[in-house]
Formats: C-alpha cells, structure tokens, sequence
C-alpha cells in the first residue's frame, strides 16, 4: 500500500476515494456508453487540479474503450468519428493551453462549469440540425477537442453531432466508443508536447485503470435493454447534481 501511496503522490484517503470513484465511473460507462470522464473529473477534481486529472483520465479511457471496442467497430459510423477525431486535435491544444494558463482555481470551475452545461444540454435533448454537415463535423470534433483539454469531456460535445445527424441510438453509441479510442491515441502525442503527461499521470493512470476496467465489466452485466432509454438522463442528472456540489465546494473552500 505504501508503494501505491508514492507511486501516486496520493495521501491513503485520497488514493481510497479515488479508488472507489474509478470504479462507480467505469460502471456508470459500461452501461451507459459514456461520462467516465465526466463522472470522475466532477468528483475527484477537490482532490486533484484538471491539469493532473486530464492525464490519469486519458488511461482511464483507453482501458475502458479497449473493453469496449469491438461493438464500436463492427456498429460505427467510422468516416464520422474520423472527422471528428481530426477536429479534436485542432482543439486539443487550445483546450490544454486553458487549463495551464489559468489558476487553478479558476481552472476547477471551468471544467466543472463545462460538465454542468454539456449535461444540461444534453438532458434537454438540445438538438442543433445545423451540425449536421461538414463544417458541423469539423467544428464539433475541435470544440471536443477544447472541452476534453479543459475537463477531458469531448464525447459529451460529439453527443451533440451524433444526435443531430438523427443516427440510431446503437450507431450514436458505438460511435462515441469509437470516437474516444481513437481520439485517446491522436491526443496522447498532444499531451506530451504540453508536458502534462508525466509520471504522475502515468502511475496514477495504471494503477486506476484496473478498477476503472472492473467497473465498466461490472456495468456490461447490469446493462439492461428495457431499461436503456432510462440510463441516459439518469447519468446526466447525476452528473449535474455532482458537478453543481464540485462547483459550490470549490467556490466555498
């Protein structure tokens, strides 16, 4: 235990929370397809700043879209989440330059502020047809990009594109699964020229892959077909009502 405690440069509290926070996020995206990033940075982000989250979370979604990418492929609407993915690496830097630039605390409410809008939006079932072009392609795959460099939350803004092109809800998912492996692999070579990836990021990563990979197992079993349409806003809500508590105790801390 002491060993993980310095590998992560996390306190046993803080290394316990974040254990059990992986692990209910990596349920919350087996059954649900999404928010694992959300759902971990509007939490963990009173432990630690954005600018150390976004490099564990980059793991963190790699081993949960690995677990999930065969339907992804096989269900895909694959031209689409390549477009999308090269918009996300015009963003991507622009996003990462927010986060360093701004102070921390300001940083904090950002990325929460961004979660609680994306959510809202989207529960709202916010339907905008003019994305449904290329240009709407392109610029939704860059402001992904800014999102997931500010809270590591692109596939939230994706959800609005695949939504306006009208795709079936099994395409919509596995084309968000898609898009988010991909886009951790474009966006790895970005983290590294920002020097956010270090070793922090990385131990912590690996060590929170592996409940994070239970979680999404655990939340494949409980994936119910009769009660899919009911996951979504179920999700939403309880990442607007846990991004709204981050926000009040970042401001009063």
């Amino acid at each position: 235990m002491d060993w993980l405690l310095e590998t992560t440069n996390l306190t046993q509290g803080e290394f316990l929370i974040l254990l059990g926070l992986t692990m209910f996020a990596g349920v919350v995206r087996g059954f649900s397809g999404f928010a694992l990033s959300a759902m971990v940075m509007a939490t963990a982000v009173v432990i630690l700043p954005p600018v150390e989250l976004i490099p564990m979370l980059w793991w963190l979604e790699m081993s949960a879209s690995l677990l999930m990418l065969k339907n992804g492929w096989a269900e895909a609407d694959r031209p689409m989440a390549y477009g999308l993915v090269i918009g996300a690496l015009v963003g991507w830097p622009i996003g990462l330059w927010l986060t360093l630039s701004l102070p921390v605390e300001i940083s904090k409410a950002l990325a929460l502020s961004v979660i609680v809008v994306l959510a809202i939006s989207q529960l709202a079932k916010l339907k905008l047809p003019f994305l449904a072009s290329k240009a709407g392609l392109y610029g939704t795959g860059t402001l992904a990009g800014i999102a997931s460099g500010v809270a590591h939350v692109g596939g939230m803004v994706v959800a609005f594109y695949v939504l306006a092109a009208d795709k079936p809800a099994h395409v919509m998912r596995a084309s968000l699964v898609l898009y988010l492996f991909l886009g951790s692999a474009t966006s790895m070579l970005v983290l590294l020229l920002f020097g956010v990836m270090d070793f922090s990021g990385i131990s912590r990563g690996l060590v929170f892959a592996v409940p994070t990979m239970i979680g999404v197992l655990m939340g494949q079993l409980l994936f119910t077909e009769r009660l899919s349409a009911y996951y979504r806003p179920v999700c939403l809500i309880l990442l607007i009502g846990l991004a709204l508590l981050g926000l009040i105790r970042t401001q009063f801390a």
